[in-house]
């Protein structure tokens, strides 16, 4: 009878015991709570025993978590629509706060980063956010991580991982890219012909200083002209000469062009003046003024005249 007390009560000692055992991996802390209330210490990693009834054992991962940020809307600074996605990198460091502090803290720590992303959002433009991306991810640990400190854990790491843009605003920046590039092929063709002007404006000098350098270059140039099988023929002409002829004859052709004008101009002011003498009287006094010149038929046939003989005057005649 008494062997039967001793088995049921070493029984129920090693059923307690088991009761009471826990095993903490290497990357966990255990939290005890008695009767609802945290204990201070903290259980490392290894076999932790506590008070069966009494205790509740609370395990805490302490590697870091990675967790994907949804992909938030927004509207940058400059007015255009995007979509942006991210990564947090944390770590609890103080497991009692951790627990106590907050209720769910995977998922607070991805609310704030996902109000944190849009805040970056609207505060910055389409070029940070395409370039400028690792002082914005400063930024967003920041803002991230300023809440997460009073609840015991530690952002190690954000990253923003993609910008979505419209389709309209991916045509537009193709098409500023290659206007770029245009432009940049248009300058460096630009700088080369500046260089190859300024060779060629050398190399005129020098052939200008001896003149047999110009006749071996249009030797070698006849030359190469002539290297392929073709029927053309390069007879060089002076420039020189045809200059010459084209100036001398513009020179006799301007002569008559100037004269003409002034002998018409003459003409046209002798009818103007004959069609003035409308009365006798105003004849009278041209034939006066001019007596060489009395035949004046327009004139006396406008106002009804007829020729007036000159009076000669005679030998004997005083005056």
């Amino acid at each position: 009878m008494l062997l039967e007390v001793l088995a049921v009560l070493g029984g129920a000692a090693l059923a307690a015991v088991a009761i009471s055992l826990r095993v903490v991996k290497q990357y966990e802390r255990g939290l005890v709570f008695r009767f609802g209330r945290v204990l201070d210490r903290v259980r490392g990693p290894g076999l932790a025993m506590i008070v069966p009834i009494a205790d509740r054992l609370r395990k805490v991962n302490m590697q870091i978590v990675t967790m994907a940020v949804p992909a938030q809307e927004g509207i940058t600074r400059d007015n255009v629509t995007v979509r942006v996605d991210a990564v947090v990198y944390f770590r609890v460091v103080d497991p009692v706060r951790a627990i106590v502090n907050v209720e769910d803290y995977p998922f607070a720590v991805s609310q704030v980063a996902q109000t944190s992303l849009r805040s970056v959002i609207g505060k910055s433009d389409l070029d940070d956010l395409l370039t400028n991306r690792e002082r914005l991810n400063e930024g967003l640990e920041l803002m991230i991580d300023n809440p997460a400190v009073e609840w015991g854990i530690h952002i190690d790491r954000v990253e923003i991982k993609d910008v979505a843009l419209p389709d309209t605003m991916k045509r537009s920046m193709s098409r500023q890219a290659e206007a770029e590039r245009e432009r940049r092929a248009r300058v460096i063709s630009a700088e080369g012909e500046l260089q190859a002007s300024d060779r060629l404006a050398l190399a005129a000098a020098t052939m200008a200083d001896t003149p047999g350098a110009l006749q071996l270059r249009l030797l070698e140039t006849i030359v190469e002209v002539a290297a392929e099988k073709n029927s053309t023929l390069v007879l060089p002409f002076p420039v020189e000469l045809l200059r010459f002829l084209e100036h001398n004859t513009s020179l006799p052709s301007a002569q008559p062009a100037a004269e003409q004008p002034a002998d018409d101009s003459e003409s046209e002011a002798a009818p103007d003046a004959m069609d003035q003498l409308t009365t006798g009287s105003d004849v009278a006094a041209l034939e006066a003024a001019d007596p060489g010149d009395q035949d004046r038929p327009a004139a006396r046939a406008a106002n009804g005249l007829s020729r007036v003989p000159r009076r000669r005057s005679s030998p004997k005649d005083p005056g």
